[in-house]
């Protein structure tokens, strides 16, 4: 028996049981001496079969009440506790009956399902996300390891598919160094409570920034911007933010028709920041709308080469750690919105 610890470790239905027995016999004493000191000191005789009687009723109602408590108690805690069992050995998907009439049981029960329905969709996005690393890094790296093997061959390879091939191998080695940069980001971004290395800026000023830089994208495909931006102070993560207006840029781009245009307001509302970007493109389907922010999730497949599907899920996340929000929408004719609201920040 360890230090501190007067009675070893018991089942809760067996202690129940032991306190009704030791219920029993303190009665049984307590009887026993009051008829004896009633005999020997005031010469009164009690009624000893009335005294049996009340013993064996008591022990009929704690029998009842054992069994109605073992029911009702006791067995909804064994199953809990085999339930838990099966979740600490890996089965997420175990799930117990909330139709208990006891309130803190239907309450444990509710909170457990809960439990293993996190566990579960955890696990769940764990296993895609290794999936999907796997799958999106061995894509360019097999196509890079191609093309470098045509180059190697020893057949005569004309000047114009040497190019060819030498551009392939760019395109592939700039797309897993952006694949492998977005998700050390997102790694990092997932272990952050709070923004790092926050500084006072201009954000219509940076958003301004992010259109610059995408330059060559919307040159090539000629797309026309119509900007509205709020002379706008904000106090926060730079780099974190830089990359909000990128994605959502780039995304805009990609999805825009040649000769297209793009919307951009940046707007404050008493204290909330609000930012949307419009395209004139094909939008989404209604049914992949509860993806758009998961990671590795593509609904366009034709744009498949063009991203790795890890830009909005980053968005969404770096706006989380901003307190913020963003939605997406489909315009009445074509294209369409995302929004992003944020509150106001100052040191």
């Amino acid at each position: 028996m360890k230090k501190g610890q007067r009675f070893p470790h018991l089942n809760m239905r067996l202690q129940f049981i032991l306190l009704i027995i030791a219920n029993f016999f303190v009665v049984t004493i307590l009887s026993g001496t009051v008829t004896l000191l009633s005999n020997r000191l005031f010469h009164i005789t009690l009624n000893i079969s009335f005294m049996v009687w009340v013993l064996l009723l008591s022990t009929v109602i704690s029998g009842a009440l054992i069994s109605y408590l073992s029911r009702r108690i006791f067995d909804p805690i064994t199953k809990l506790e085999n339930a838990m069992k099966k979740v600490a050995d890996g089965d997420f998907n175990i799930r117990l009956d909330t139709n208990s009439q006891i309130d803190e049981i239907r309450s444990i029960y509710h909170s457990f399902n809960r439990m293993a329905e996190e566990l579960s969709t955890t696990e769940t996005l764990q296993m895609d996300f290794v999936s999907n690393v796997s799958h999106e890094i061995k894509t360019p790296v097999n196509a890079i390891e191609g093309y470098a093997t045509l180059l190697q061959g020893e057949s005569i390879i004309s000047s114009e598919e040497c190019a060819k091939y030498i551009d392939k191998i760019l395109f592939n080695t700039q797309r897993l160094s952006t694949l492998v940069g977005n998700i050390l980001l997102l790694s990092k971004v997932d272990n952050q409570a709070i923004q790092s290395h926050q500084s006072e800026f201009r954000l219509d000023e940076q958003i301004r920034q992010a259109i610059v830089l995408l330059e060559p994208l919307w040159t090539q495909k000629e797309i026309e911007f119509d900007v509205e931006l709020d002379e706008m102070l904000y106090y926060g993560s730079q780099n974190l933010l830089l990359h909000v207006w990128s994605n959502l840029l780039s995304n805009a781009i990609k999805f825009s028709p040649p000769e297209g245009l793009i919307r951009i307001r940046l707007r404050q509302k008493e204290s909330t920041i609000l930012f949307y970007i419009e395209d004139c493109g094909p939008g989404f389907e209604e049914s992949i709308k509860a993806h758009l922010f998961d990671k590795f999730y593509q609904g366009d497949t034709s744009h498949k080469q063009e991203g790795n599907g890890l830009g909005l899920a980053l968005v969404k996340k770096i706006l989380s750690l901003c307190n913020g929000t963003i939605e997406a929408k489909n315009l009445p004719v074509c294209g369409c919105r995302f929004t992003v609201t944020f509150p106001e920040q100052h040191p």
